[in-house]
């Protein structure tokens, strides 16, 4: 879990490198959506889609024979009490919490631009605004939710330095997949 620009599709990806993960990338799966239907109208200005949609893509995709990684999700207090109630009696659930000042998100989703990303919420500078807002107003209380749920773990990564010593602290929070 992170801000838009925090680097959960690159940790993930280095990763699966190291493991064979069930890679579940709800933005990706969102995204993917047709641009006039109702989940496509809604991330092309910055919205979040609502849970139960949400919750059902994710459904459909876990599965109990491999290790998952969930990148982007949950993203509300609904989604992550419906992953901890539905899945942590089942599955070791490990939340990884990547955090970086506003400014250094920004300036990683402008480079994403810059580097030919065609995504509909990196468009311009409001619509990533507003992905912050959302961010901070939705998502965040749900990480602090998650701090405490029941059954989980929960780990807080420095995102804000190189790539290189952030995966070095995710492998120290993760030392089964060193």
């Amino acid at each position: 879990m992170g801000g838009p620009g925090v680097g959960k599709g690159t940790f993930s990806q280095m990763l699966k490198q190291r493991h064979p993960f069930n890679y579940i990338e709800a933005g990706a799966m969102l995204r993917a959506q047709p641009a006039d239907s109702e989940i496509g109208r809604l991330i092309s200005v910055g919205n979040l889609v609502p849970d139960d949609l949400v919750c059902d893509l994710i459904r459909d995709k876990i599965n109990s024979s491999s290790d998952i990684i969930l990148d982007g999700f949950p993203r509300t207090i609904g989604q992550a009490t419906w992953l901890v109630q539905n899945y942590a009696k089942t599955h070791d659930i490990h939340i990884l919490y990547f955090y970086a000042p506003d400014s250094v998100l920004i300036e990683r989703i402008k480079k994403r631009i810059r580097d030919g990303s065609h995504r509909r919420d990196d468009s311009n500078i409001s619509i990533i605004r507003h992905r912050l807002d959302n961010f901070h107003t939705i998502t965040m209380p749900a990480i602090q939710w998650l701090r405490t749920a029941p059954g989980i773990k929960f780990s807080e990564i420095d995102a804000d330095g190189n790539v290189s010593d952030n995966f070095c602290d995710i492998l120290s929070a993760l030392p089964q997949y060193k």
